[in-house]
């Protein structure tokens, strides 16, 4: 993506150097002039939730009178259209040449995009917005690195999940154990779920797709002595008597009926958590497990809702400014104002409102502390079966401690076979 970027950009200089500004070359690459001399005419189409642009007076177009506010050099005819970020690769990888222009995507989807040829590098300004925004949080800034090391795009929101638990049952001290929250309360946790069974073994040292997710020869590196050891724990946290298996929301009603005292989920469940709790609700980030008298930290899968521009644009150098304005800090600020979007910008961790918001602050901190990205490249998506085949397995007590090393080597044997 660096040779089209700058070919497009050299084109663009091009062009202005001919014509005495800063203009567009007609159809190859840009737009006519618009009524003053000094001002670039163009047509941008933006992809974006429903929820974002339902008026006038939504978020989407309240950030465009912004940017053409701060962009005086452009007149734009915005051309607003309604598709959700969990389906943008899919149809940008159709045809990227009628793709939106600058769009928002989810991060587990750069792979895709990438190999369709649809999604741009970012520019060096916006290079630098995106490490002022991701100070401090490596996974949030690799959410957006693709497997050449480049960025694409800049995070609007993070995406992962972490635990609600009844605050009358545990102190802070418990909060910060799996184990001690299991000796005194009921734990529900979905070990049946592919998303979220590898915090086990991540936190462990385990690897997909190599540190950064994006090594595929990598592969799947679960097993070993140390997955043995995890699988091991697994079992005895299946034989718990405080462990609840959460799957079809059952979690959540356990916590409703008193049947449960923490659940593992994301922000999408707040509004549950806190009906179900009333005053006696908590919310932290992921807590450690003992494993053979050490402590390991749980890392949770994280991703990005992320704005990116399309390299078969008409005007890249006011698509890649676009995408990285609605990513920035203040469109994320006015995001979280208008639609409680919690924001993946760390320094707005302490922002007066967010700053007391505790779960944008418990999403913020497991995926600043407590996290792993989430792989986007293509083999990731013969992951998830065999991984949820093998929670099955625990749950249903056909792994056992005689059996735990030999079944979790053939698990990792099943990986080698597919990838």
């Amino acid at each position: 993506m660096i040779a089209r970027w700058n070919r497009r950009i050299a084109a663009a200089l091009a062009c202005a150097v001919s014509a005495g500004l800063l203009t567009a070359c007609g159809a190859g690459g840009a737009s006519s002039a618009g009524p003053n001399s000094d001002q670039e005419r163009m047509t941008l189409v933006v992809w974006a939730s429903q929820e974002d642009q339902l008026n006038e007076n939504s978020w989407l177009q309240t950030m465009e009178r912004q940017f053409e506010q701060d962009h005086p050099e452009y007149r734009i005819t915005w051309k607003n259209q309604v598709v959700a970020s969990a389906d943008a690769a899919a149809i940008a990888k159709q045809d990227p040449t009628v793709a939106a222009d600058v769009y928002t995507f989810a991060s587990d989807q750069l792979g895709t995009l990438l190999d369709a040829g649809a999604i741009g590098q970012v520019s060096d300004p916006s290079m630098a917005q995106l490490k002022r925004q991701t100070e401090g949080n490596t996974t949030m800034l690799q959410t957006v690195t693709g497997k050449d090391g480049n960025a694409y795009g800049v995070p609007l929101a993070g995406n992962t999940w972490f635990m609600y638990y009844r605050k009358s049952r545990f102190t802070a001290q418990d909060l910060t154990s799996l184990d001690a929250m299991l000796a005194k309360g009921k734990v529900s946790f979905p070990l049946t779920n592919s998303w979220y069974l590898p915090a086990f073994y991540i936190g462990a040292g385990g690897t997909l797709f190599g540190e950064d997710g994006t090594d595929a020869a990598s592969g799947v590196r679960f097993g070993g002595q140390t997955g043995a050891e995890v699988t091991d724990y697994l079992v005895d946290l299946r034989n718990n008597p405080n462990f609840v298996n959460d799957k079809n929301g059952s979690g959540l009603a356990g916590l409703k009926s008193g049947a449960v005292d923490v659940v593992f989920t994301g922000n999408w469940d707040a509004a549950t958590v806190r009906a179900n709790l009333g005053d006696d609700w908590g919310v932290a980030k992921l807590p450690s497990f003992t494993l053979n008298g050490r402590r390991v930290q749980m890392r949770a899968f994280a991703g990005s809702t992320v704005y990116g521009w399309n390299p078969y644009t008409r005007h890249p150098v006011a698509a890649d400014q676009l995408a990285a304005f609605l990513s920035d800090t203040v469109s994320q600020r006015r995001h979280y104002e208008m639609r409680s979007v919690i924001p993946s910008d760390s320094g707005l961790a302490s922002d007066p409102d967010i700053e007391k918001d505790a779960v944008a602050q418990a999403q913020m901190d497991t995926i600043a502390d407590t996290s792993v990205v989430q792989p986007s490249i293509a083999e990731m998506s013969n992951f998830w079966a065999p991984c949820e085949n093998f929670g099955n397995s625990i749950y249903n007590n056909e792994v056992t401690h005689d059996n735990a090393a030999k079944l979790t080597e053939q698990w990792m044997a099943s990986y080698r076979n597919l990838l």
